[in-house]
């Protein structure tokens, strides 16, 4: 069955109701968030058993096998499938065919599209739930990470919030890091709530720790390929690679996105990057004026869907690596360099 944030919220933290739960869509760390509600529910102590949908690919009888398997220690145990796609569905059917008690099982996928045999099943079995997470966008981003800081103690202006959910390109992951780092600079903590400025974003967020960056996001998206190769090869030596440029290069994409479409609304440039206000870093307007009015919406989301697909790749078990993300790279500058 289809679920609501609600409903899968509620669902998750009484896991025992469900034969299994998938989370799917785009945002992958929204949907770890949920399946983390699942371990909450059960407890510190209990037994997770991690699968992969090649695993069940090879062996379709093991999902079932290990629903109702008892926990080695005695407590409760739970079943988490990462990468599972349409090569899972023999193990999802024999776990439906199976005894309704057993233990809780959670799928996670990254976007499926509606043809997907998998997400047919699911929707259709009422013991089962299904849920897609989705980024938050434009002012949802800031909303986003306002609710967050209150569990770390920080209280925050929305302009201080979207800076955040716009460095971060609306990663629960890694808003959930950068909050944390605040926290602990700052001194906060729920008992002893603190207010946050952008000089706390400039002494410790993620554009002061992850290696020198700027350098490749603007060659990235200012369509310098020459520039990025050079930028390539100088972060791999400093073991800077993959996943963090791809979600660096992102948090731009995804800002630039969100301000374009206004401009194609029938905003001016102008009015928009004023708009932004303290959000923009102040020493990255001018390059993120002039990329704006080249970049037009239909390609800013080409190049999000390269950046999502990358990543994705990068982190599959098995997969090609980080040249996945240095070759997604080079096509979007190529791309931003025929926009000039």
């Amino acid at each position: 069955m289809k679920a609501n944030k609600g409903q899968i919220e509620s669902a998750l933290k009484a896991p025992g109701n469900h034969r299994f739960f998938l989370l799917y869509g785009p945002d992958d760390s929204g949907s770890r968030a949920l399946a983390k509600l699942v371990s909450t529910a059960l407890g510190p102590d209990a037994e997770r058993i991690d699968l992969t949908g090649a695993d069940l690919k090879g062996d379709p009888a093991r999902l079932a096998d290990e629903a109702a398997a008892f926990s080695l220690f005695g407590g409760a145990r739970y079943i988490l499938v990462d990468q599972v796609g349409d090569e899972s569905l023999a193990a999802v059917e024999a776990l439906l065919e199976t005894q309704a008690e057993g233990n809780p099982v959670i799928l996670i996928s990254g976007a499926l599209k509606a043809t997907s045999k998998l997400l047919k099943l699911a929707l259709a079995a009422p013991d089962a739930l299904a849920f897609a997470s989705y980024a938050p966008e434009g002012r949802d981003g800031g909303r986003v990470v306002i609710d967050m800081a209150r569990a770390e103690g920080l209280t925050l202006r929305p302009d201080i919030a979207q800076r955040i959910a716009d460095l971060t390109g609306g990663n629960r992951a890694l808003i959930g890091q950068e909050l944390t780092k605040y926290a602990l600079y700052a001194g906060a903590s729920p008992e002893h709530p603190q207010a946050i400025d952008h000089d706390v974003i400039d002494a410790v967020g993620a554009e002061s720790d992850e290696g020198d960056l700027s350098r490749l996001v603007e060659a990235v998206a200012g369509g310098n390929p020459a520039m990025l190769e050079s930028e390539l090869s100088r972060l791999a030596m400093e073991g800077i690679e993959g996943i963090a440029l791809l979600r660096a290069v992102l948090r731009r994409i995804s800002l630039l996105t969100r301000m374009r479409s206004v401009v194609e609304a029938g905003s001016s440039l102008d009015a928009v990057m004023a708009s932004e206000g303290k959000a923009l870093f102040w020493k990255e307007k001018p390059a993120i004026q002039q990329q704006l009015g080249r970049w037009r919406g239909n390609l800013l989301a080409r190049a999000l869907e390269r950046l999502l697909a990358a990543e994705r790749l990068v982190k599959s078990t098995n997969g090609p690596g980080p040249i996945v993300a240095e070759d997604a790279l080079l096509a979007i500058a190529r791309q931003a360099a025929r926009l000039r």
